[in-house]
């Protein structure tokens, strides 16, 4: 069996590959990339139907008086039973000031970490006596907000889910902005945020997707050498197609200052990535709001960086210029620091697992809502989610190569490579037209899971019983076999062999989707065809059912459910993983969205959604164009139904 073959079986993308840097030539270019990149690390992240925000019921207490500025400790519930724990650092006075919210970074003690190379406590007490609110928090894990574990929290499930260290952190960073926003002496129109390494990452992510962050710095983190190590910093399928530096460019035009240090990965920001930025501010006109400082050090936060911070805020903020000193500082105690150092978590806390069901059952009831309403706002809304999540193109750019022609009594046949234009797949497919065609005919791509249909022999180009009945109905048939249909390719393939593998490098199933698009767009060019179909055969069925909901000129397809139970977590793990598919709806929103075109599902079995399906087509007026079997139908019956009966 003659299958796809993917440059990325071979060449393992990771953290540390570098990063060819985009260059944009006009504003309109960016502006619908930057689009995209907000869009695609919310879907990433679980967080594109992530708009339920309950009561934030903080409490601050604790209050410490010092020259010129006030400590409290702050704990509030960024979704009921989820907590969000540290440390409010204020001017005395009545304000409003600006606020300043600081994640901490991969410092052993969190943000009540102290030492040379950085201390949040430091940068906090002197962004107060500036003149500025500053709230330092726990990332996951650390100090108070142990209810998951930085490290180890997670696995397939969660990530099904869009659920990891990188979602629940960036959650917390926006409902840190609704705390600031929520104080009376902090003025809305001047939040920003800054933290160095991990605590980069998350001002940067957070920077691109909450459009309230008014200025940003971002310390020793925007590199197009280094992504970021940590389970934090990492989301499944997130970079696929972007990087940090494209992520920080979603800051423009609003003001942003990069620090970099000559001691890690972001040695060569002041000569590669902060140019590229730079030229990305110069589309809007408005390089002087985006600025570089390199200091000679180790990965740090420490005093030079932070001063350099300081000045930036300083400008944005307060209307100064010139250098801002730090001045020198007491850190408390750490029981003066910790938020529960003298008393119990509140009773509702969750504990990991908690946490995953309650992220689960909030997308499920945004879903829910979003389908209710189902029709035009549903499709406008989620069919470039998933094709973001999926990592696809859907306007594929075509590269085709004729490798032979046959000839049978039954047809006139061509094997073909097809590709995306400066990709590394290779697609291979059997072309078939009925011997003396003429003019254009309608079309079925039939897609091969291996599984032994004998639709064609790969080596003769011989058709089977299936595409005999196309060709015969006066059809054109492509035949296609998607990447790992073949078994022992399969049992080779490993997808663990690399740390955050499917950060950087797509899912089986979604390039597999991919193959299917890519063989639809070859017919959509074929001179010859007009209407397009498709059949889904075998385990190939799913995949072609999500390619077929990404593209709306299919007239009609047949696809085989495979009697699975696609409601259990289980059954997505394996072969059928893809991060984030469950959290936007998995095939529930494949189906609705091939709605209102032909569509035959057969081989339910017991689990197939049928009642949700029947609803999607119901409520475009087309119930007659949904047909259900529980039975697997054989091939001469879907040819009947594909040719239209």
């Amino acid at each position: 069996m003659a299958v796809a073959i993917d440059a990325g079986i071979v060449e393992i993308k990771h953290t540390s590959t570098p990063w060819a840097l985009r260059r944009y030539r006009t504003l309109e270019e960016w502006q619908q990339r930057a689009a995209q990149i907000r869009r695609h690390i919310l879907v990433c992240s679980g967080l594109w139907l992530q708009s339920e925000k309950k009561p934030l019921k903080p409490r601050i207490f604790a209050r410490i008086e010092r020259e010129g500025y006030s400590i409290e400790k702050v704990f509030f519930e960024s979704m009921p039973g989820f907590f969000v724990c540290g440390n409010l650092y204020r001017p005395l006075g009545k304000g409003p000031f600006p606020g300043i919210a600081n994640p901490h970074g991969h410092w052993q003690r969190g943000r009540i970490e102290d030492i040379e190379l950085g201390s949040i406590p430091g940068r906090c007490i002197n962004f107060a006596r500036q003149g500025m609110v500053a709230f330092a928090y726990d990332m996951v894990g650390y100090n108070d907000s142990d209810q998951v574990a930085h490290q180890t929290f997670g696995g397939r499930r969660e990530d099904l889910w869009g659920i990891g260290g990188l979602s629940l952190q960036l959650w917390n960073s926006i409902r840190v902005i609704d705390f600031l926003e929520q104080l009376p002496d902090v003025d809305a129109k001047r939040i920003g945020c800054t933290g160095a390494s991990g605590g980069g990452s998350q001002t940067f992510l957070l920077a691109a997707v909450d459009e309230r962050i008014k200025a940003a710095a971002v310390v020793n983190m925007v590199s197009a050498q280094m992504q970021g190590g940590c389970n934090c910093e990492n989301q499944g399928h997130l970079r696929l197609d972007i990087n940090n530096v494209e992520i920080a460019s979603c800051m423009a035009p609003k003001p942003q200052l990069l620090v970099s240090c000559t001691g890690d990965w972001t040695v060569n920001t002041p000569e590669i990535e902060y140019p590229a930025v730079r030229d990305i501010y110069g589309l809007y006109g408005a390089q002087a709001q985006i600025t570089q400082v390199q200091v000679d050090a180790e990965h740090n936060y420490n005093k030079l960086s932070r001063e350099a911070v300081y000045g930036f805020f300083n400008r944005q903020f307060l209307g100064g210029r010139g250098r801002v000193a730090e001045r020198p500082y007491i850190v408390e105690k750490d029981k003066d620091l910790l938020v529960f150092s003298d008393r119990d978590k509140p009773a509702n806390a969750l504990d990991a697992e908690g946490v995953t069901e309650a992220v689960v059952n909030r997308s499920e009831r945004r879903f829910a809502g979003l389908l209710k309403n189902g029709g035009r706002h549903f499709q406008q809304e989620m069919r470039p989610a998933l094709a973001s999540l999926l990592g696809v193109d859907v306007d594929v750019a075509l590269v085709t190569r004729s490798v032979r022609y046959h000839r049978g009594k039954d047809h006139v046949g061509e094997e073909l490579l097809l590709a995306r234009e400066g990709r590394g797949e290779i697609l291979r497919g059997m072309f078939y037209l009925p011997p003396g065609a003429k003019g254009k005919l309608p079309a079925v791509l039939v897609v091969d899971d291996g599984g032994g249909q004998k639709l064609i022999d790969w080596a003769s180009g011989k058709v089977g019983k299936m595409v005999l009945g196309l060709l015969q109905s006066n059809r054109a048939v492509l035949v296609v076999a998607p990447l790992l249909s073949n078994a022992a390719q399969r049992a080779g393939h490993d997808e663990t062999k690399s740390s955050h593998y499917h950060t950087y490098n797509q899912a089986t199933m979604a390039c597999r989707v991919q193959d299917i698009l890519t063989a639809l767009a070859y017919l959509d060019e074929h001179p010859r065809v007009g209407k397009r179909a498709l059949v889904g055969m075998g385990q190939a069925g799913l995949c072609s059912l999500f390619a077929r909901a990404l593209v709306c000129d299919v007239e009609r397809t047949a696809i085989d459910w495979a009697r699975l139970d696609l409601n259990d977590d289980g059954h997505w793990t394996g072969e059928r993983f893809v991060p984030g598919i469950r959290a936007l709806g998995d095939v529930r929103t494949a189906l609705a969205l091939c709605a209102p075109g032909h569509l035959l599902v057969h081989a339910t079995g017991r689990h197939f959604p049928e009642r949700l399906a029947r609803k999607a087509y119901r409520s475009v007026g087309r119930s007659a164009q949904l047909q259900v079997a529980s039975v697997r139908m054989g091939q001469t019956e879907i040819v009947e139904r594909i040719i239209g009966g």
